[in-house]
């Protein structure tokens, strides 16, 4: 049962993300009733743990919240970048970093995972899930403490993600 329900939450939101990109087109919608069924019946009970929790509304604004932030942050980081790679008298400090994160499910720290690695200048090359670090390649090194580079990598997603898939 739980994993039929998974499916069914796995379909109402890849469905939802299909009309937010294609339209109300009768074409689009249609091929996106086909794509979000296979994807559901494929993949859907790897969306969540516990699809129960995907019931109510608070999750789904935590995570409009979620795509904002990430927006944000992926500007931010832009920008930083485009900097670097404009001013080549500009110093870099490329490294790897030991960061925390509080997030338990496989899903909340894929998440993470990924828009840490969408962010531009930041890449994460391993992951210790038992303990609780990632590894990143952070393209300009501000700090190697775990706690200070956790801030400032970590924490703009963290708390948003928690609130979303745990």
């Amino acid at each position: 049962m739980i994993k039929n329900y998974s499916k069914l939450i796995t379909f109402i939101v890849s469905m939802i993300v299909w009309v937010l990109l294609t339209g109300f087109d009768w074409q689009h919608l249609v091929t996106g009733v086909v794509v979000c069924l296979l994807v559901a019946i494929t993949m859907g009970s790897m969306f969540t743990e516990h699809p129960a929790k995907f019931t109510g509304w608070k999750r789904y604004a935590w995570f409009l919240w979620y795509l904002l932030v990430f927006g944000w942050e992926c500007i931010k980081a832009n920008i930083d970048v485009a900097i670097m790679v404009m001013d080549p008298k500009l110093p870099i400090n490329p490294g790897i970093v030991k960061v925390k994160t509080i997030l338990k499910t496989e899903t909340a720290i894929t998440f993470l995972a990924n828009s840490i690695t969408l962010t531009p200048g930041t890449f994460v090359v391993d992951l210790d899930k038992d303990k609780g670090f990632l590894y990143i390649h952070w393209l300009n090194v501000k700090t190697q403490d775990i706690d200070e580079a956790t801030e400032i990598i970590v924490k703009p997603f963290e708390k948003i993600l928690k609130e979303v898939f745990e």
